[in-house]
């Protein structure tokens, strides 16, 4: 059943499919041609285009800055692989180094991750001083001082009995609030598990109550885990009804447009609907992330075979927030087919970017109604 007002199907759980859009072409025709200049003519998209464009210049990569954590949650991908292993460089000299090559090599985004950054406080003021765009993802236990004024990645993995249970850690949803009410860098990041979906309404709930911004992650395996958090077809779709859900009733709260939650609830993973940018599964250095992406492990080394935004995931299983923030919105060629995919492109790029901005605020959604991704796989530059 679909319902009108929200596009969300139910009570089909074989596949977490996206309803069919009502303007394809018929079997057998040949669908028009469009111009980008035609995309661009609705005054609407056309200002979307000119607000997102202003970011192009943004070039990410990532950097575990410590390899401790004050927390040890099931399905990690962090203590999975060799880079768990590295031995922590804490000189903040050698750190301030690091960022200013980068800088030198036009990365102009960091994103700072773990273990948990929040354990190394004067390397994250180091980087902060030499790079000042990026984002720390954190467990949200420590405070990280508000002189580092990057935006911050708080992860909320379902209600305080399920956090205990997944991550050791008791009363975890009010400490992050307590830390976090009122900070304009914090986004809430709630990461959908086969298990925690029934959970999200109360827990999206009391951090739209304490005026917390939110945004969704699927759950993706780390290679070889086949635990309980790990998503089946009926999960996706259940996911896929629950987001669209906590979209209609907290609108002000919630940094998801309908695409992102068709990219990230699909039956087939990023990878598979889009062709992965990172150099993991990009073999081109000519463009794009293939050239300058770098994944960096606690000791400044860093391997280009492994090279991901999130490694040890399992490729197929990915559908993970922070990927598709770079393998959609690298896939604007394959959005510029018709004026639906591209208003959805152009709503999931405003959404990646009030998610990953200080001070980018979005609008509303283009396209509201839920779209298939254009066929094909990209090229993976």
């Amino acid at each position: 059943m679909v319902n009108a007002a929200s596009g969300w199907r139910q009570g089909d759980h074989a596949a977490a499919e996206p309803v069919r859009r009502q303007d394809a072409p018929a079997e057998g025709a040949v669908p028009r041609r469009w111009k980008f200049s035609e995309l661009l003519a609705e005054p609407a998209v056309g200002e979307r285009w000119e607000k997102v464009r202003r970011y192009f210049f943004l070039r990410e990569s990532t950097y575990d800055m410590t390899n401790r954590c004050n927390i040890r949650c099931d399905g990690c991908y962090y203590y999975e692989g060799a880079k768990q292993f590295a031995c922590e460089n804490d000189d903040p000299e050698a750190w301030r180094g690091l960022m200013r090559q980068e800088k030198s090599r036009g990365i102009t985004y960091v994103v700072l991750a773990g273990a948990e950054p929040s354990l190394v406080p004067e390397l994250l003021a180091v980087c902060f001083a030499e790079m000042p765009l990026g984002c720390i993802a954190t467990n949200g236990v420590r405070r990280i001082a508000d002189a580092v004024g990057y935006r911050l990645h708080i992860s909320v993995w379902g209600n305080d009995a399920t956090s205990f249970r997944v991550r050791k850690a008791r009363g975890m949803l009010g400490r992050q609030i307590e830390n976090y009410r009122g900070d304009p860098r914090a986004v809430f990041v709630y990461t959908f598990t086969r298990e925690n979906i029934g959970e999200a309404a109360a827990v999206v709930g009391t951090l739209a109550d304490a005026d917390c911004r939110v945004t969704f992650n699927v759950f993706s395996a780390p290679v070889g885990y086949s635990g309980p958090l790990r998503h089946d077809a009926a999960s996706l779709l259940r996911t896929r009804e629950v987001m669209g859900e906590m979209r209609e009733r907290y609108p002000r709260h919630v940094l998801f447009s309908p695409y992102n939650v068709v990219a990230h609830t699909h039956g087939r993973g990023l990878h598979d609907l889009f062709g992965c940018s990172y150099p993991r599964r990009n073999a081109s250095t000519a463009i794009g992330l293939g050239r300058s992406f770098r994944q960096f492990r606690a000791d400044l080394t860093w391997d280009r075979d492994a090279a991901c935004c999130v490694p040890d995931t399992d490729c197929a299983d990915c559908r993970h927030y922070a990927a598709g923030s770079a393998v959609v919105t690298a896939r604007l060629y394959r959005h510029v087919t018709d004026p639906l995919s591209f208003k959805a492109w152009l709503d999931y790029v405003d959404t990646y970017l009030a998610v990953w901005v200080m001070g980018y605020e979005p609008g509303e959604a283009l396209c509201p109604e839920l779209i298939d991704p254009p066929e094909g796989r990209g090229s993976g530059t």
